[in-house]
Order: structure tokens, then sequence, then C-alpha cells
């Protein structure tokens, strides 16, 4: 079934999805924004820093190549959750064997705890470059702060809040008018890349396409969905609602698509940022976002480095959420727990035990000799190779006729996806075959 072919809901149907009547985007933008500037947590921001300090403008191009493929993968993930009304490990524990289930799931579990540990370490040296203090007690507070939201907050506030924090991108975004850029340069890296078939490049690259197509990212999107259907007036799983797939559909793109497009356009801000500045001089080993924010300081002026910092703690808010949201999600659906955000602690006590275990973990990682902050950059990449085996999965879901019914992907969307996918396996297929050749 085409989009253009899916029935549509009449006006004074019941079950029609409730809209406000003059929407405002905060109401508009939902899950695609916070899954797109969540995108751009310090990990991230490490590796678009090391990319632009150790490249310059020539791995711009995949910020500009990797947009429509997160936009089709999310969207992908995003309509599997609104069909359905399970999440991704839901619908693999449904339709696919119990071995596949717990492979992907501890795979994304073993990323998301890495990714956590060194997120919470990045903002709290953020912070310590600005304010000064104890690291790891911000370290700590963080983590607090962050689980006792994530288990007491209402939700609708929650989510709120996430949507409000997407404004700390605009950090980035500053720090670019304020420094000195050949546009010249930067359009040649983006539109005219010379790709080298190297380990150290086609290992940064992996890591910047493993931080704008992270699985962490898929599961959340579509858990996001289906709580979208259980707090929106009216709103019913499609598979039981088609007629409102159409308008839901549309929904779905437009803040994907939006919210992916703010995430790339902040994400290459900040490599060109890095480039006009640390790789003109000189600067090209930047191994975390605090060493891109501290070496920005003699170079830039520490207008710029207070931004970059405090843009650092921006994102790590939004995204530690996101982080141990969908670790739990995940854990949960596979384990046949309540899960969701939605739910009061006391309904759902195993997810938001699950949740708070995995912010809980990633604290202790900064508390041992495993350093997280230095594995900034390593999270990134172990996300471009886990995203490979998940996003298989996603796509055969999503044609798989008992999960999805009628809903079949249109065809652009189909092919972007798989497009996408070989993407990612060619990118850390080259990085392992060209091991050991610089």
């Amino acid at each position: 079934m085409s989009d253009a072919d899916l029935p549509m809901a009449a006006p004074d149907d019941p079950a029609s999805v409730e809209q406000p009547d003059k929407p405002s985007l905060l109401q508009v933008m939902g899950p695609g924004l916070i899954t797109g500037a969540s995108d751009d947590d310090p990990s991230g921001i490490a590796t678009y820093s090391q990319a632009g300090a150790q490249y310059g403008y020539a791995l711009g191009w995949t910020l500009f190549f990797s947009w429509p493929l997160m936009c089709a993968i999310q969207e992908i993930s995003a309509r599997i959750g609104r069909v359905t009304g399970r999440g991704i490990a839901g619908n693999l524990k449904q339709h696919y064997p119990r071995p596949l289930l717990y492979g992907l799931v501890t795979l994304l579990l073993a990323a998301n705890i890495i990714n956590l540990g060194a997120d919470l370490g990045a903002m709290a040296a953020g912070l310590r470059l600005v304010v000064g203090g104890p690291q790891m007690v911000y370290v700590a507070l963080f983590g607090l702060v962050s689980a006792l939201l994530q288990v007491f907050a209402r939700y609708s506030r929650y989510v709120s809040a996430l949507k409000w924090l997407t404004l700390s991108l605009f950090a980035y975004l500053a720090v670019l008018l304020v420094v000195h850029v050949p546009w010249g340069e930067v359009a040649r890296g983006v539109l005219l890349p010379k790709i080298q078939f190297k380990t150290d490049y086609l290992t940064v690259v992996v890591g910047v396409l493993g931080t704008t197509i992270s699985p962490y990212l898929f599961f959340w999107q579509a858990e996001e969905e289906v709580e979208e259907t259980k707090e929106r007036p009216g709103a019913i799983p499609l598979g039981r609602a088609p007629w409102q797939a159409q308008g839901e559909f549309q929904r779905i793109r437009v803040d994907t698509y939006v919210g992916m497009f703010f995430s790339n356009i902040v994400a290459l801000s900040i490599v060109i940022t890095t480039a006009a500045t640390l790789h003109a001089h000189g600067v090209t080993n930047i191994q975390t976002s605090a060493q891109a924010a501290e070496a920005l300081k003699p170079i830039a002026g520490p207008f710029a480095f207070a931004l970059f910092a405090l843009g650092i703690v921006g994102t790590g808010l939004l995204a530690v959420p996101v982080l141990a949201g969908s670790a739990a999600f995940a854990l949960g659906e596979t384990m046949g727990w309540h899960v969701g955000l939605a739910r009061k602690a006391n309904r759902a006590k195993a997810f938001y035990g699950a949740l708070v275990l995995a912010v809980a973990i990633g604290v202790v990682m900064n508390f041992t000799p495993i350093d997280p902050i230095k594995a900034l950059f390593w999270s990134a990449v172990i996300n471009g190779v886990v995203a490979v085996p998940v996003m298989i999965m996603i796509m055969h879901l999503s044609t798989h006729r008992a999960a999805m019914g009628d809903f079949r992907l249109p065809k652009l969307l189909s092919w972007m996806g798989w497009l996408a996918t070989a993407v990612m396996a060619a990118a850390a297929i080259g990085m392992f075959a060209t091991l050991g050749h610089g």
C-alpha cells in the first residue's frame, strides 16, 4: 500500500488523531526533532571535531551525503513503531528467532552504555572547563538528575523540556559565525570529496557515519512513536486504524526530515569550525569534545570556547535520556516488561530499574581505569559497526507482512533504506580491510 492509497479519517471520526487548531513548531516537531538533536551528543561532537581537526574540510561530504540516508532509516523506524504499536525489539521478539533478538539487543546495550559513560564524562569535563570544580562530582550529578527526571517527571513535560534543550545546538552555529571560514574550500570538501582508502581515514568516516546513523536512534524514535499513540488523544496503532495513516505518515516525514536536517547542519558546523581553527593552526589530534573546546580558546577566543563547552553540556543533557531510554525500551520489550516513560514508576519498575542501572553504569565507568572520555570517538565507531546488522533487520522487518500488514514502504524510501544499510556495511568493511595500511 502506497502513502497515496491510504484512507483518510473523516473529520468527525472519533478515532481521528486530535490536532491543535494552530500548532506551534514545538507541537508539530516531536520524536524526529529530539532524535535528530540527540544525535549531536558529546560523542558526536568529539567525532566531528576530530574529523575537522585531522582532515580539515575533506570529510564535510559525509554529512551532506548521510542526511537522506539517516532520514530514510529513521522514517522507517518511526513507521514501524506507529504501525505496530511496538518498538523494534518488541517486533523482533514477536516475528524472529530469540537468539537473533538477544544478539542485537546485547550489541545495542553494550554500545549505549559505553556511549553513556563517555557522554557523562564529556559533559562534566565541559562544565569544569567553564566554571571549574570537581569533574567527578559533576559526572554523578548529571547522572542523578537525568535518571530522576526520567523516572519521576511527567512524560509530556519531560518531552517538552527535551525539545527546548535542542536549542542548545545553536551554540555551534553561533561559534561558526565568529570564526573566519574560507567557504570556497568548504564547498570543495563537501561537493568534491577525495576519498582515501586508508585505515585512519575510513575509521573517521565510520565514526562520522556511526554517530549520525546510530542504532540507539532507531530504537528511540520507534518507541517514541509508540509513546505518542498512548499520549495523543485519538491516536491508535495504524495496524488497527489505517485511516489515520496518511496524516500520520506525513507528520512523521516532516518531523524526521527537519530533525535530521537540523542535526546534520549542526554537525557540519562543528566540522567546519574545527577545520577553520584547529586544523588551520596545526592542531590535528582531538580525542574528546572538551579538548576541542579547550583548543579553540587561544585560536578563536574565549567566547567561542565558552559556547562550544556549554554546548557539550546541553547536548549531553538531551542525549543521556535518549541513550538510557532506548536501552531500557529494548531490554524491557525483550524481557516482556511493562515499558514506557509515560507510565508511573510503580507500574513499570523493571523498565525504570534498567534505565537507572544504565545511567549508573555510565557514571561508574568514569571512576574506573577505563577512562570513558577517551572512548568518545571509539563509541561512534562501535555504533557504526553495530548499526549494520540492526539496519538489516529493520529493513527486513519493514517488509514483514505479519508485522506491517499492508503498510509497505514506498519504493523510494525502501531503496534509500537499503542504500543506507549498504553504505554503512561498506564503510565498516573498508575500515577492517585496510587495518594495518595507515
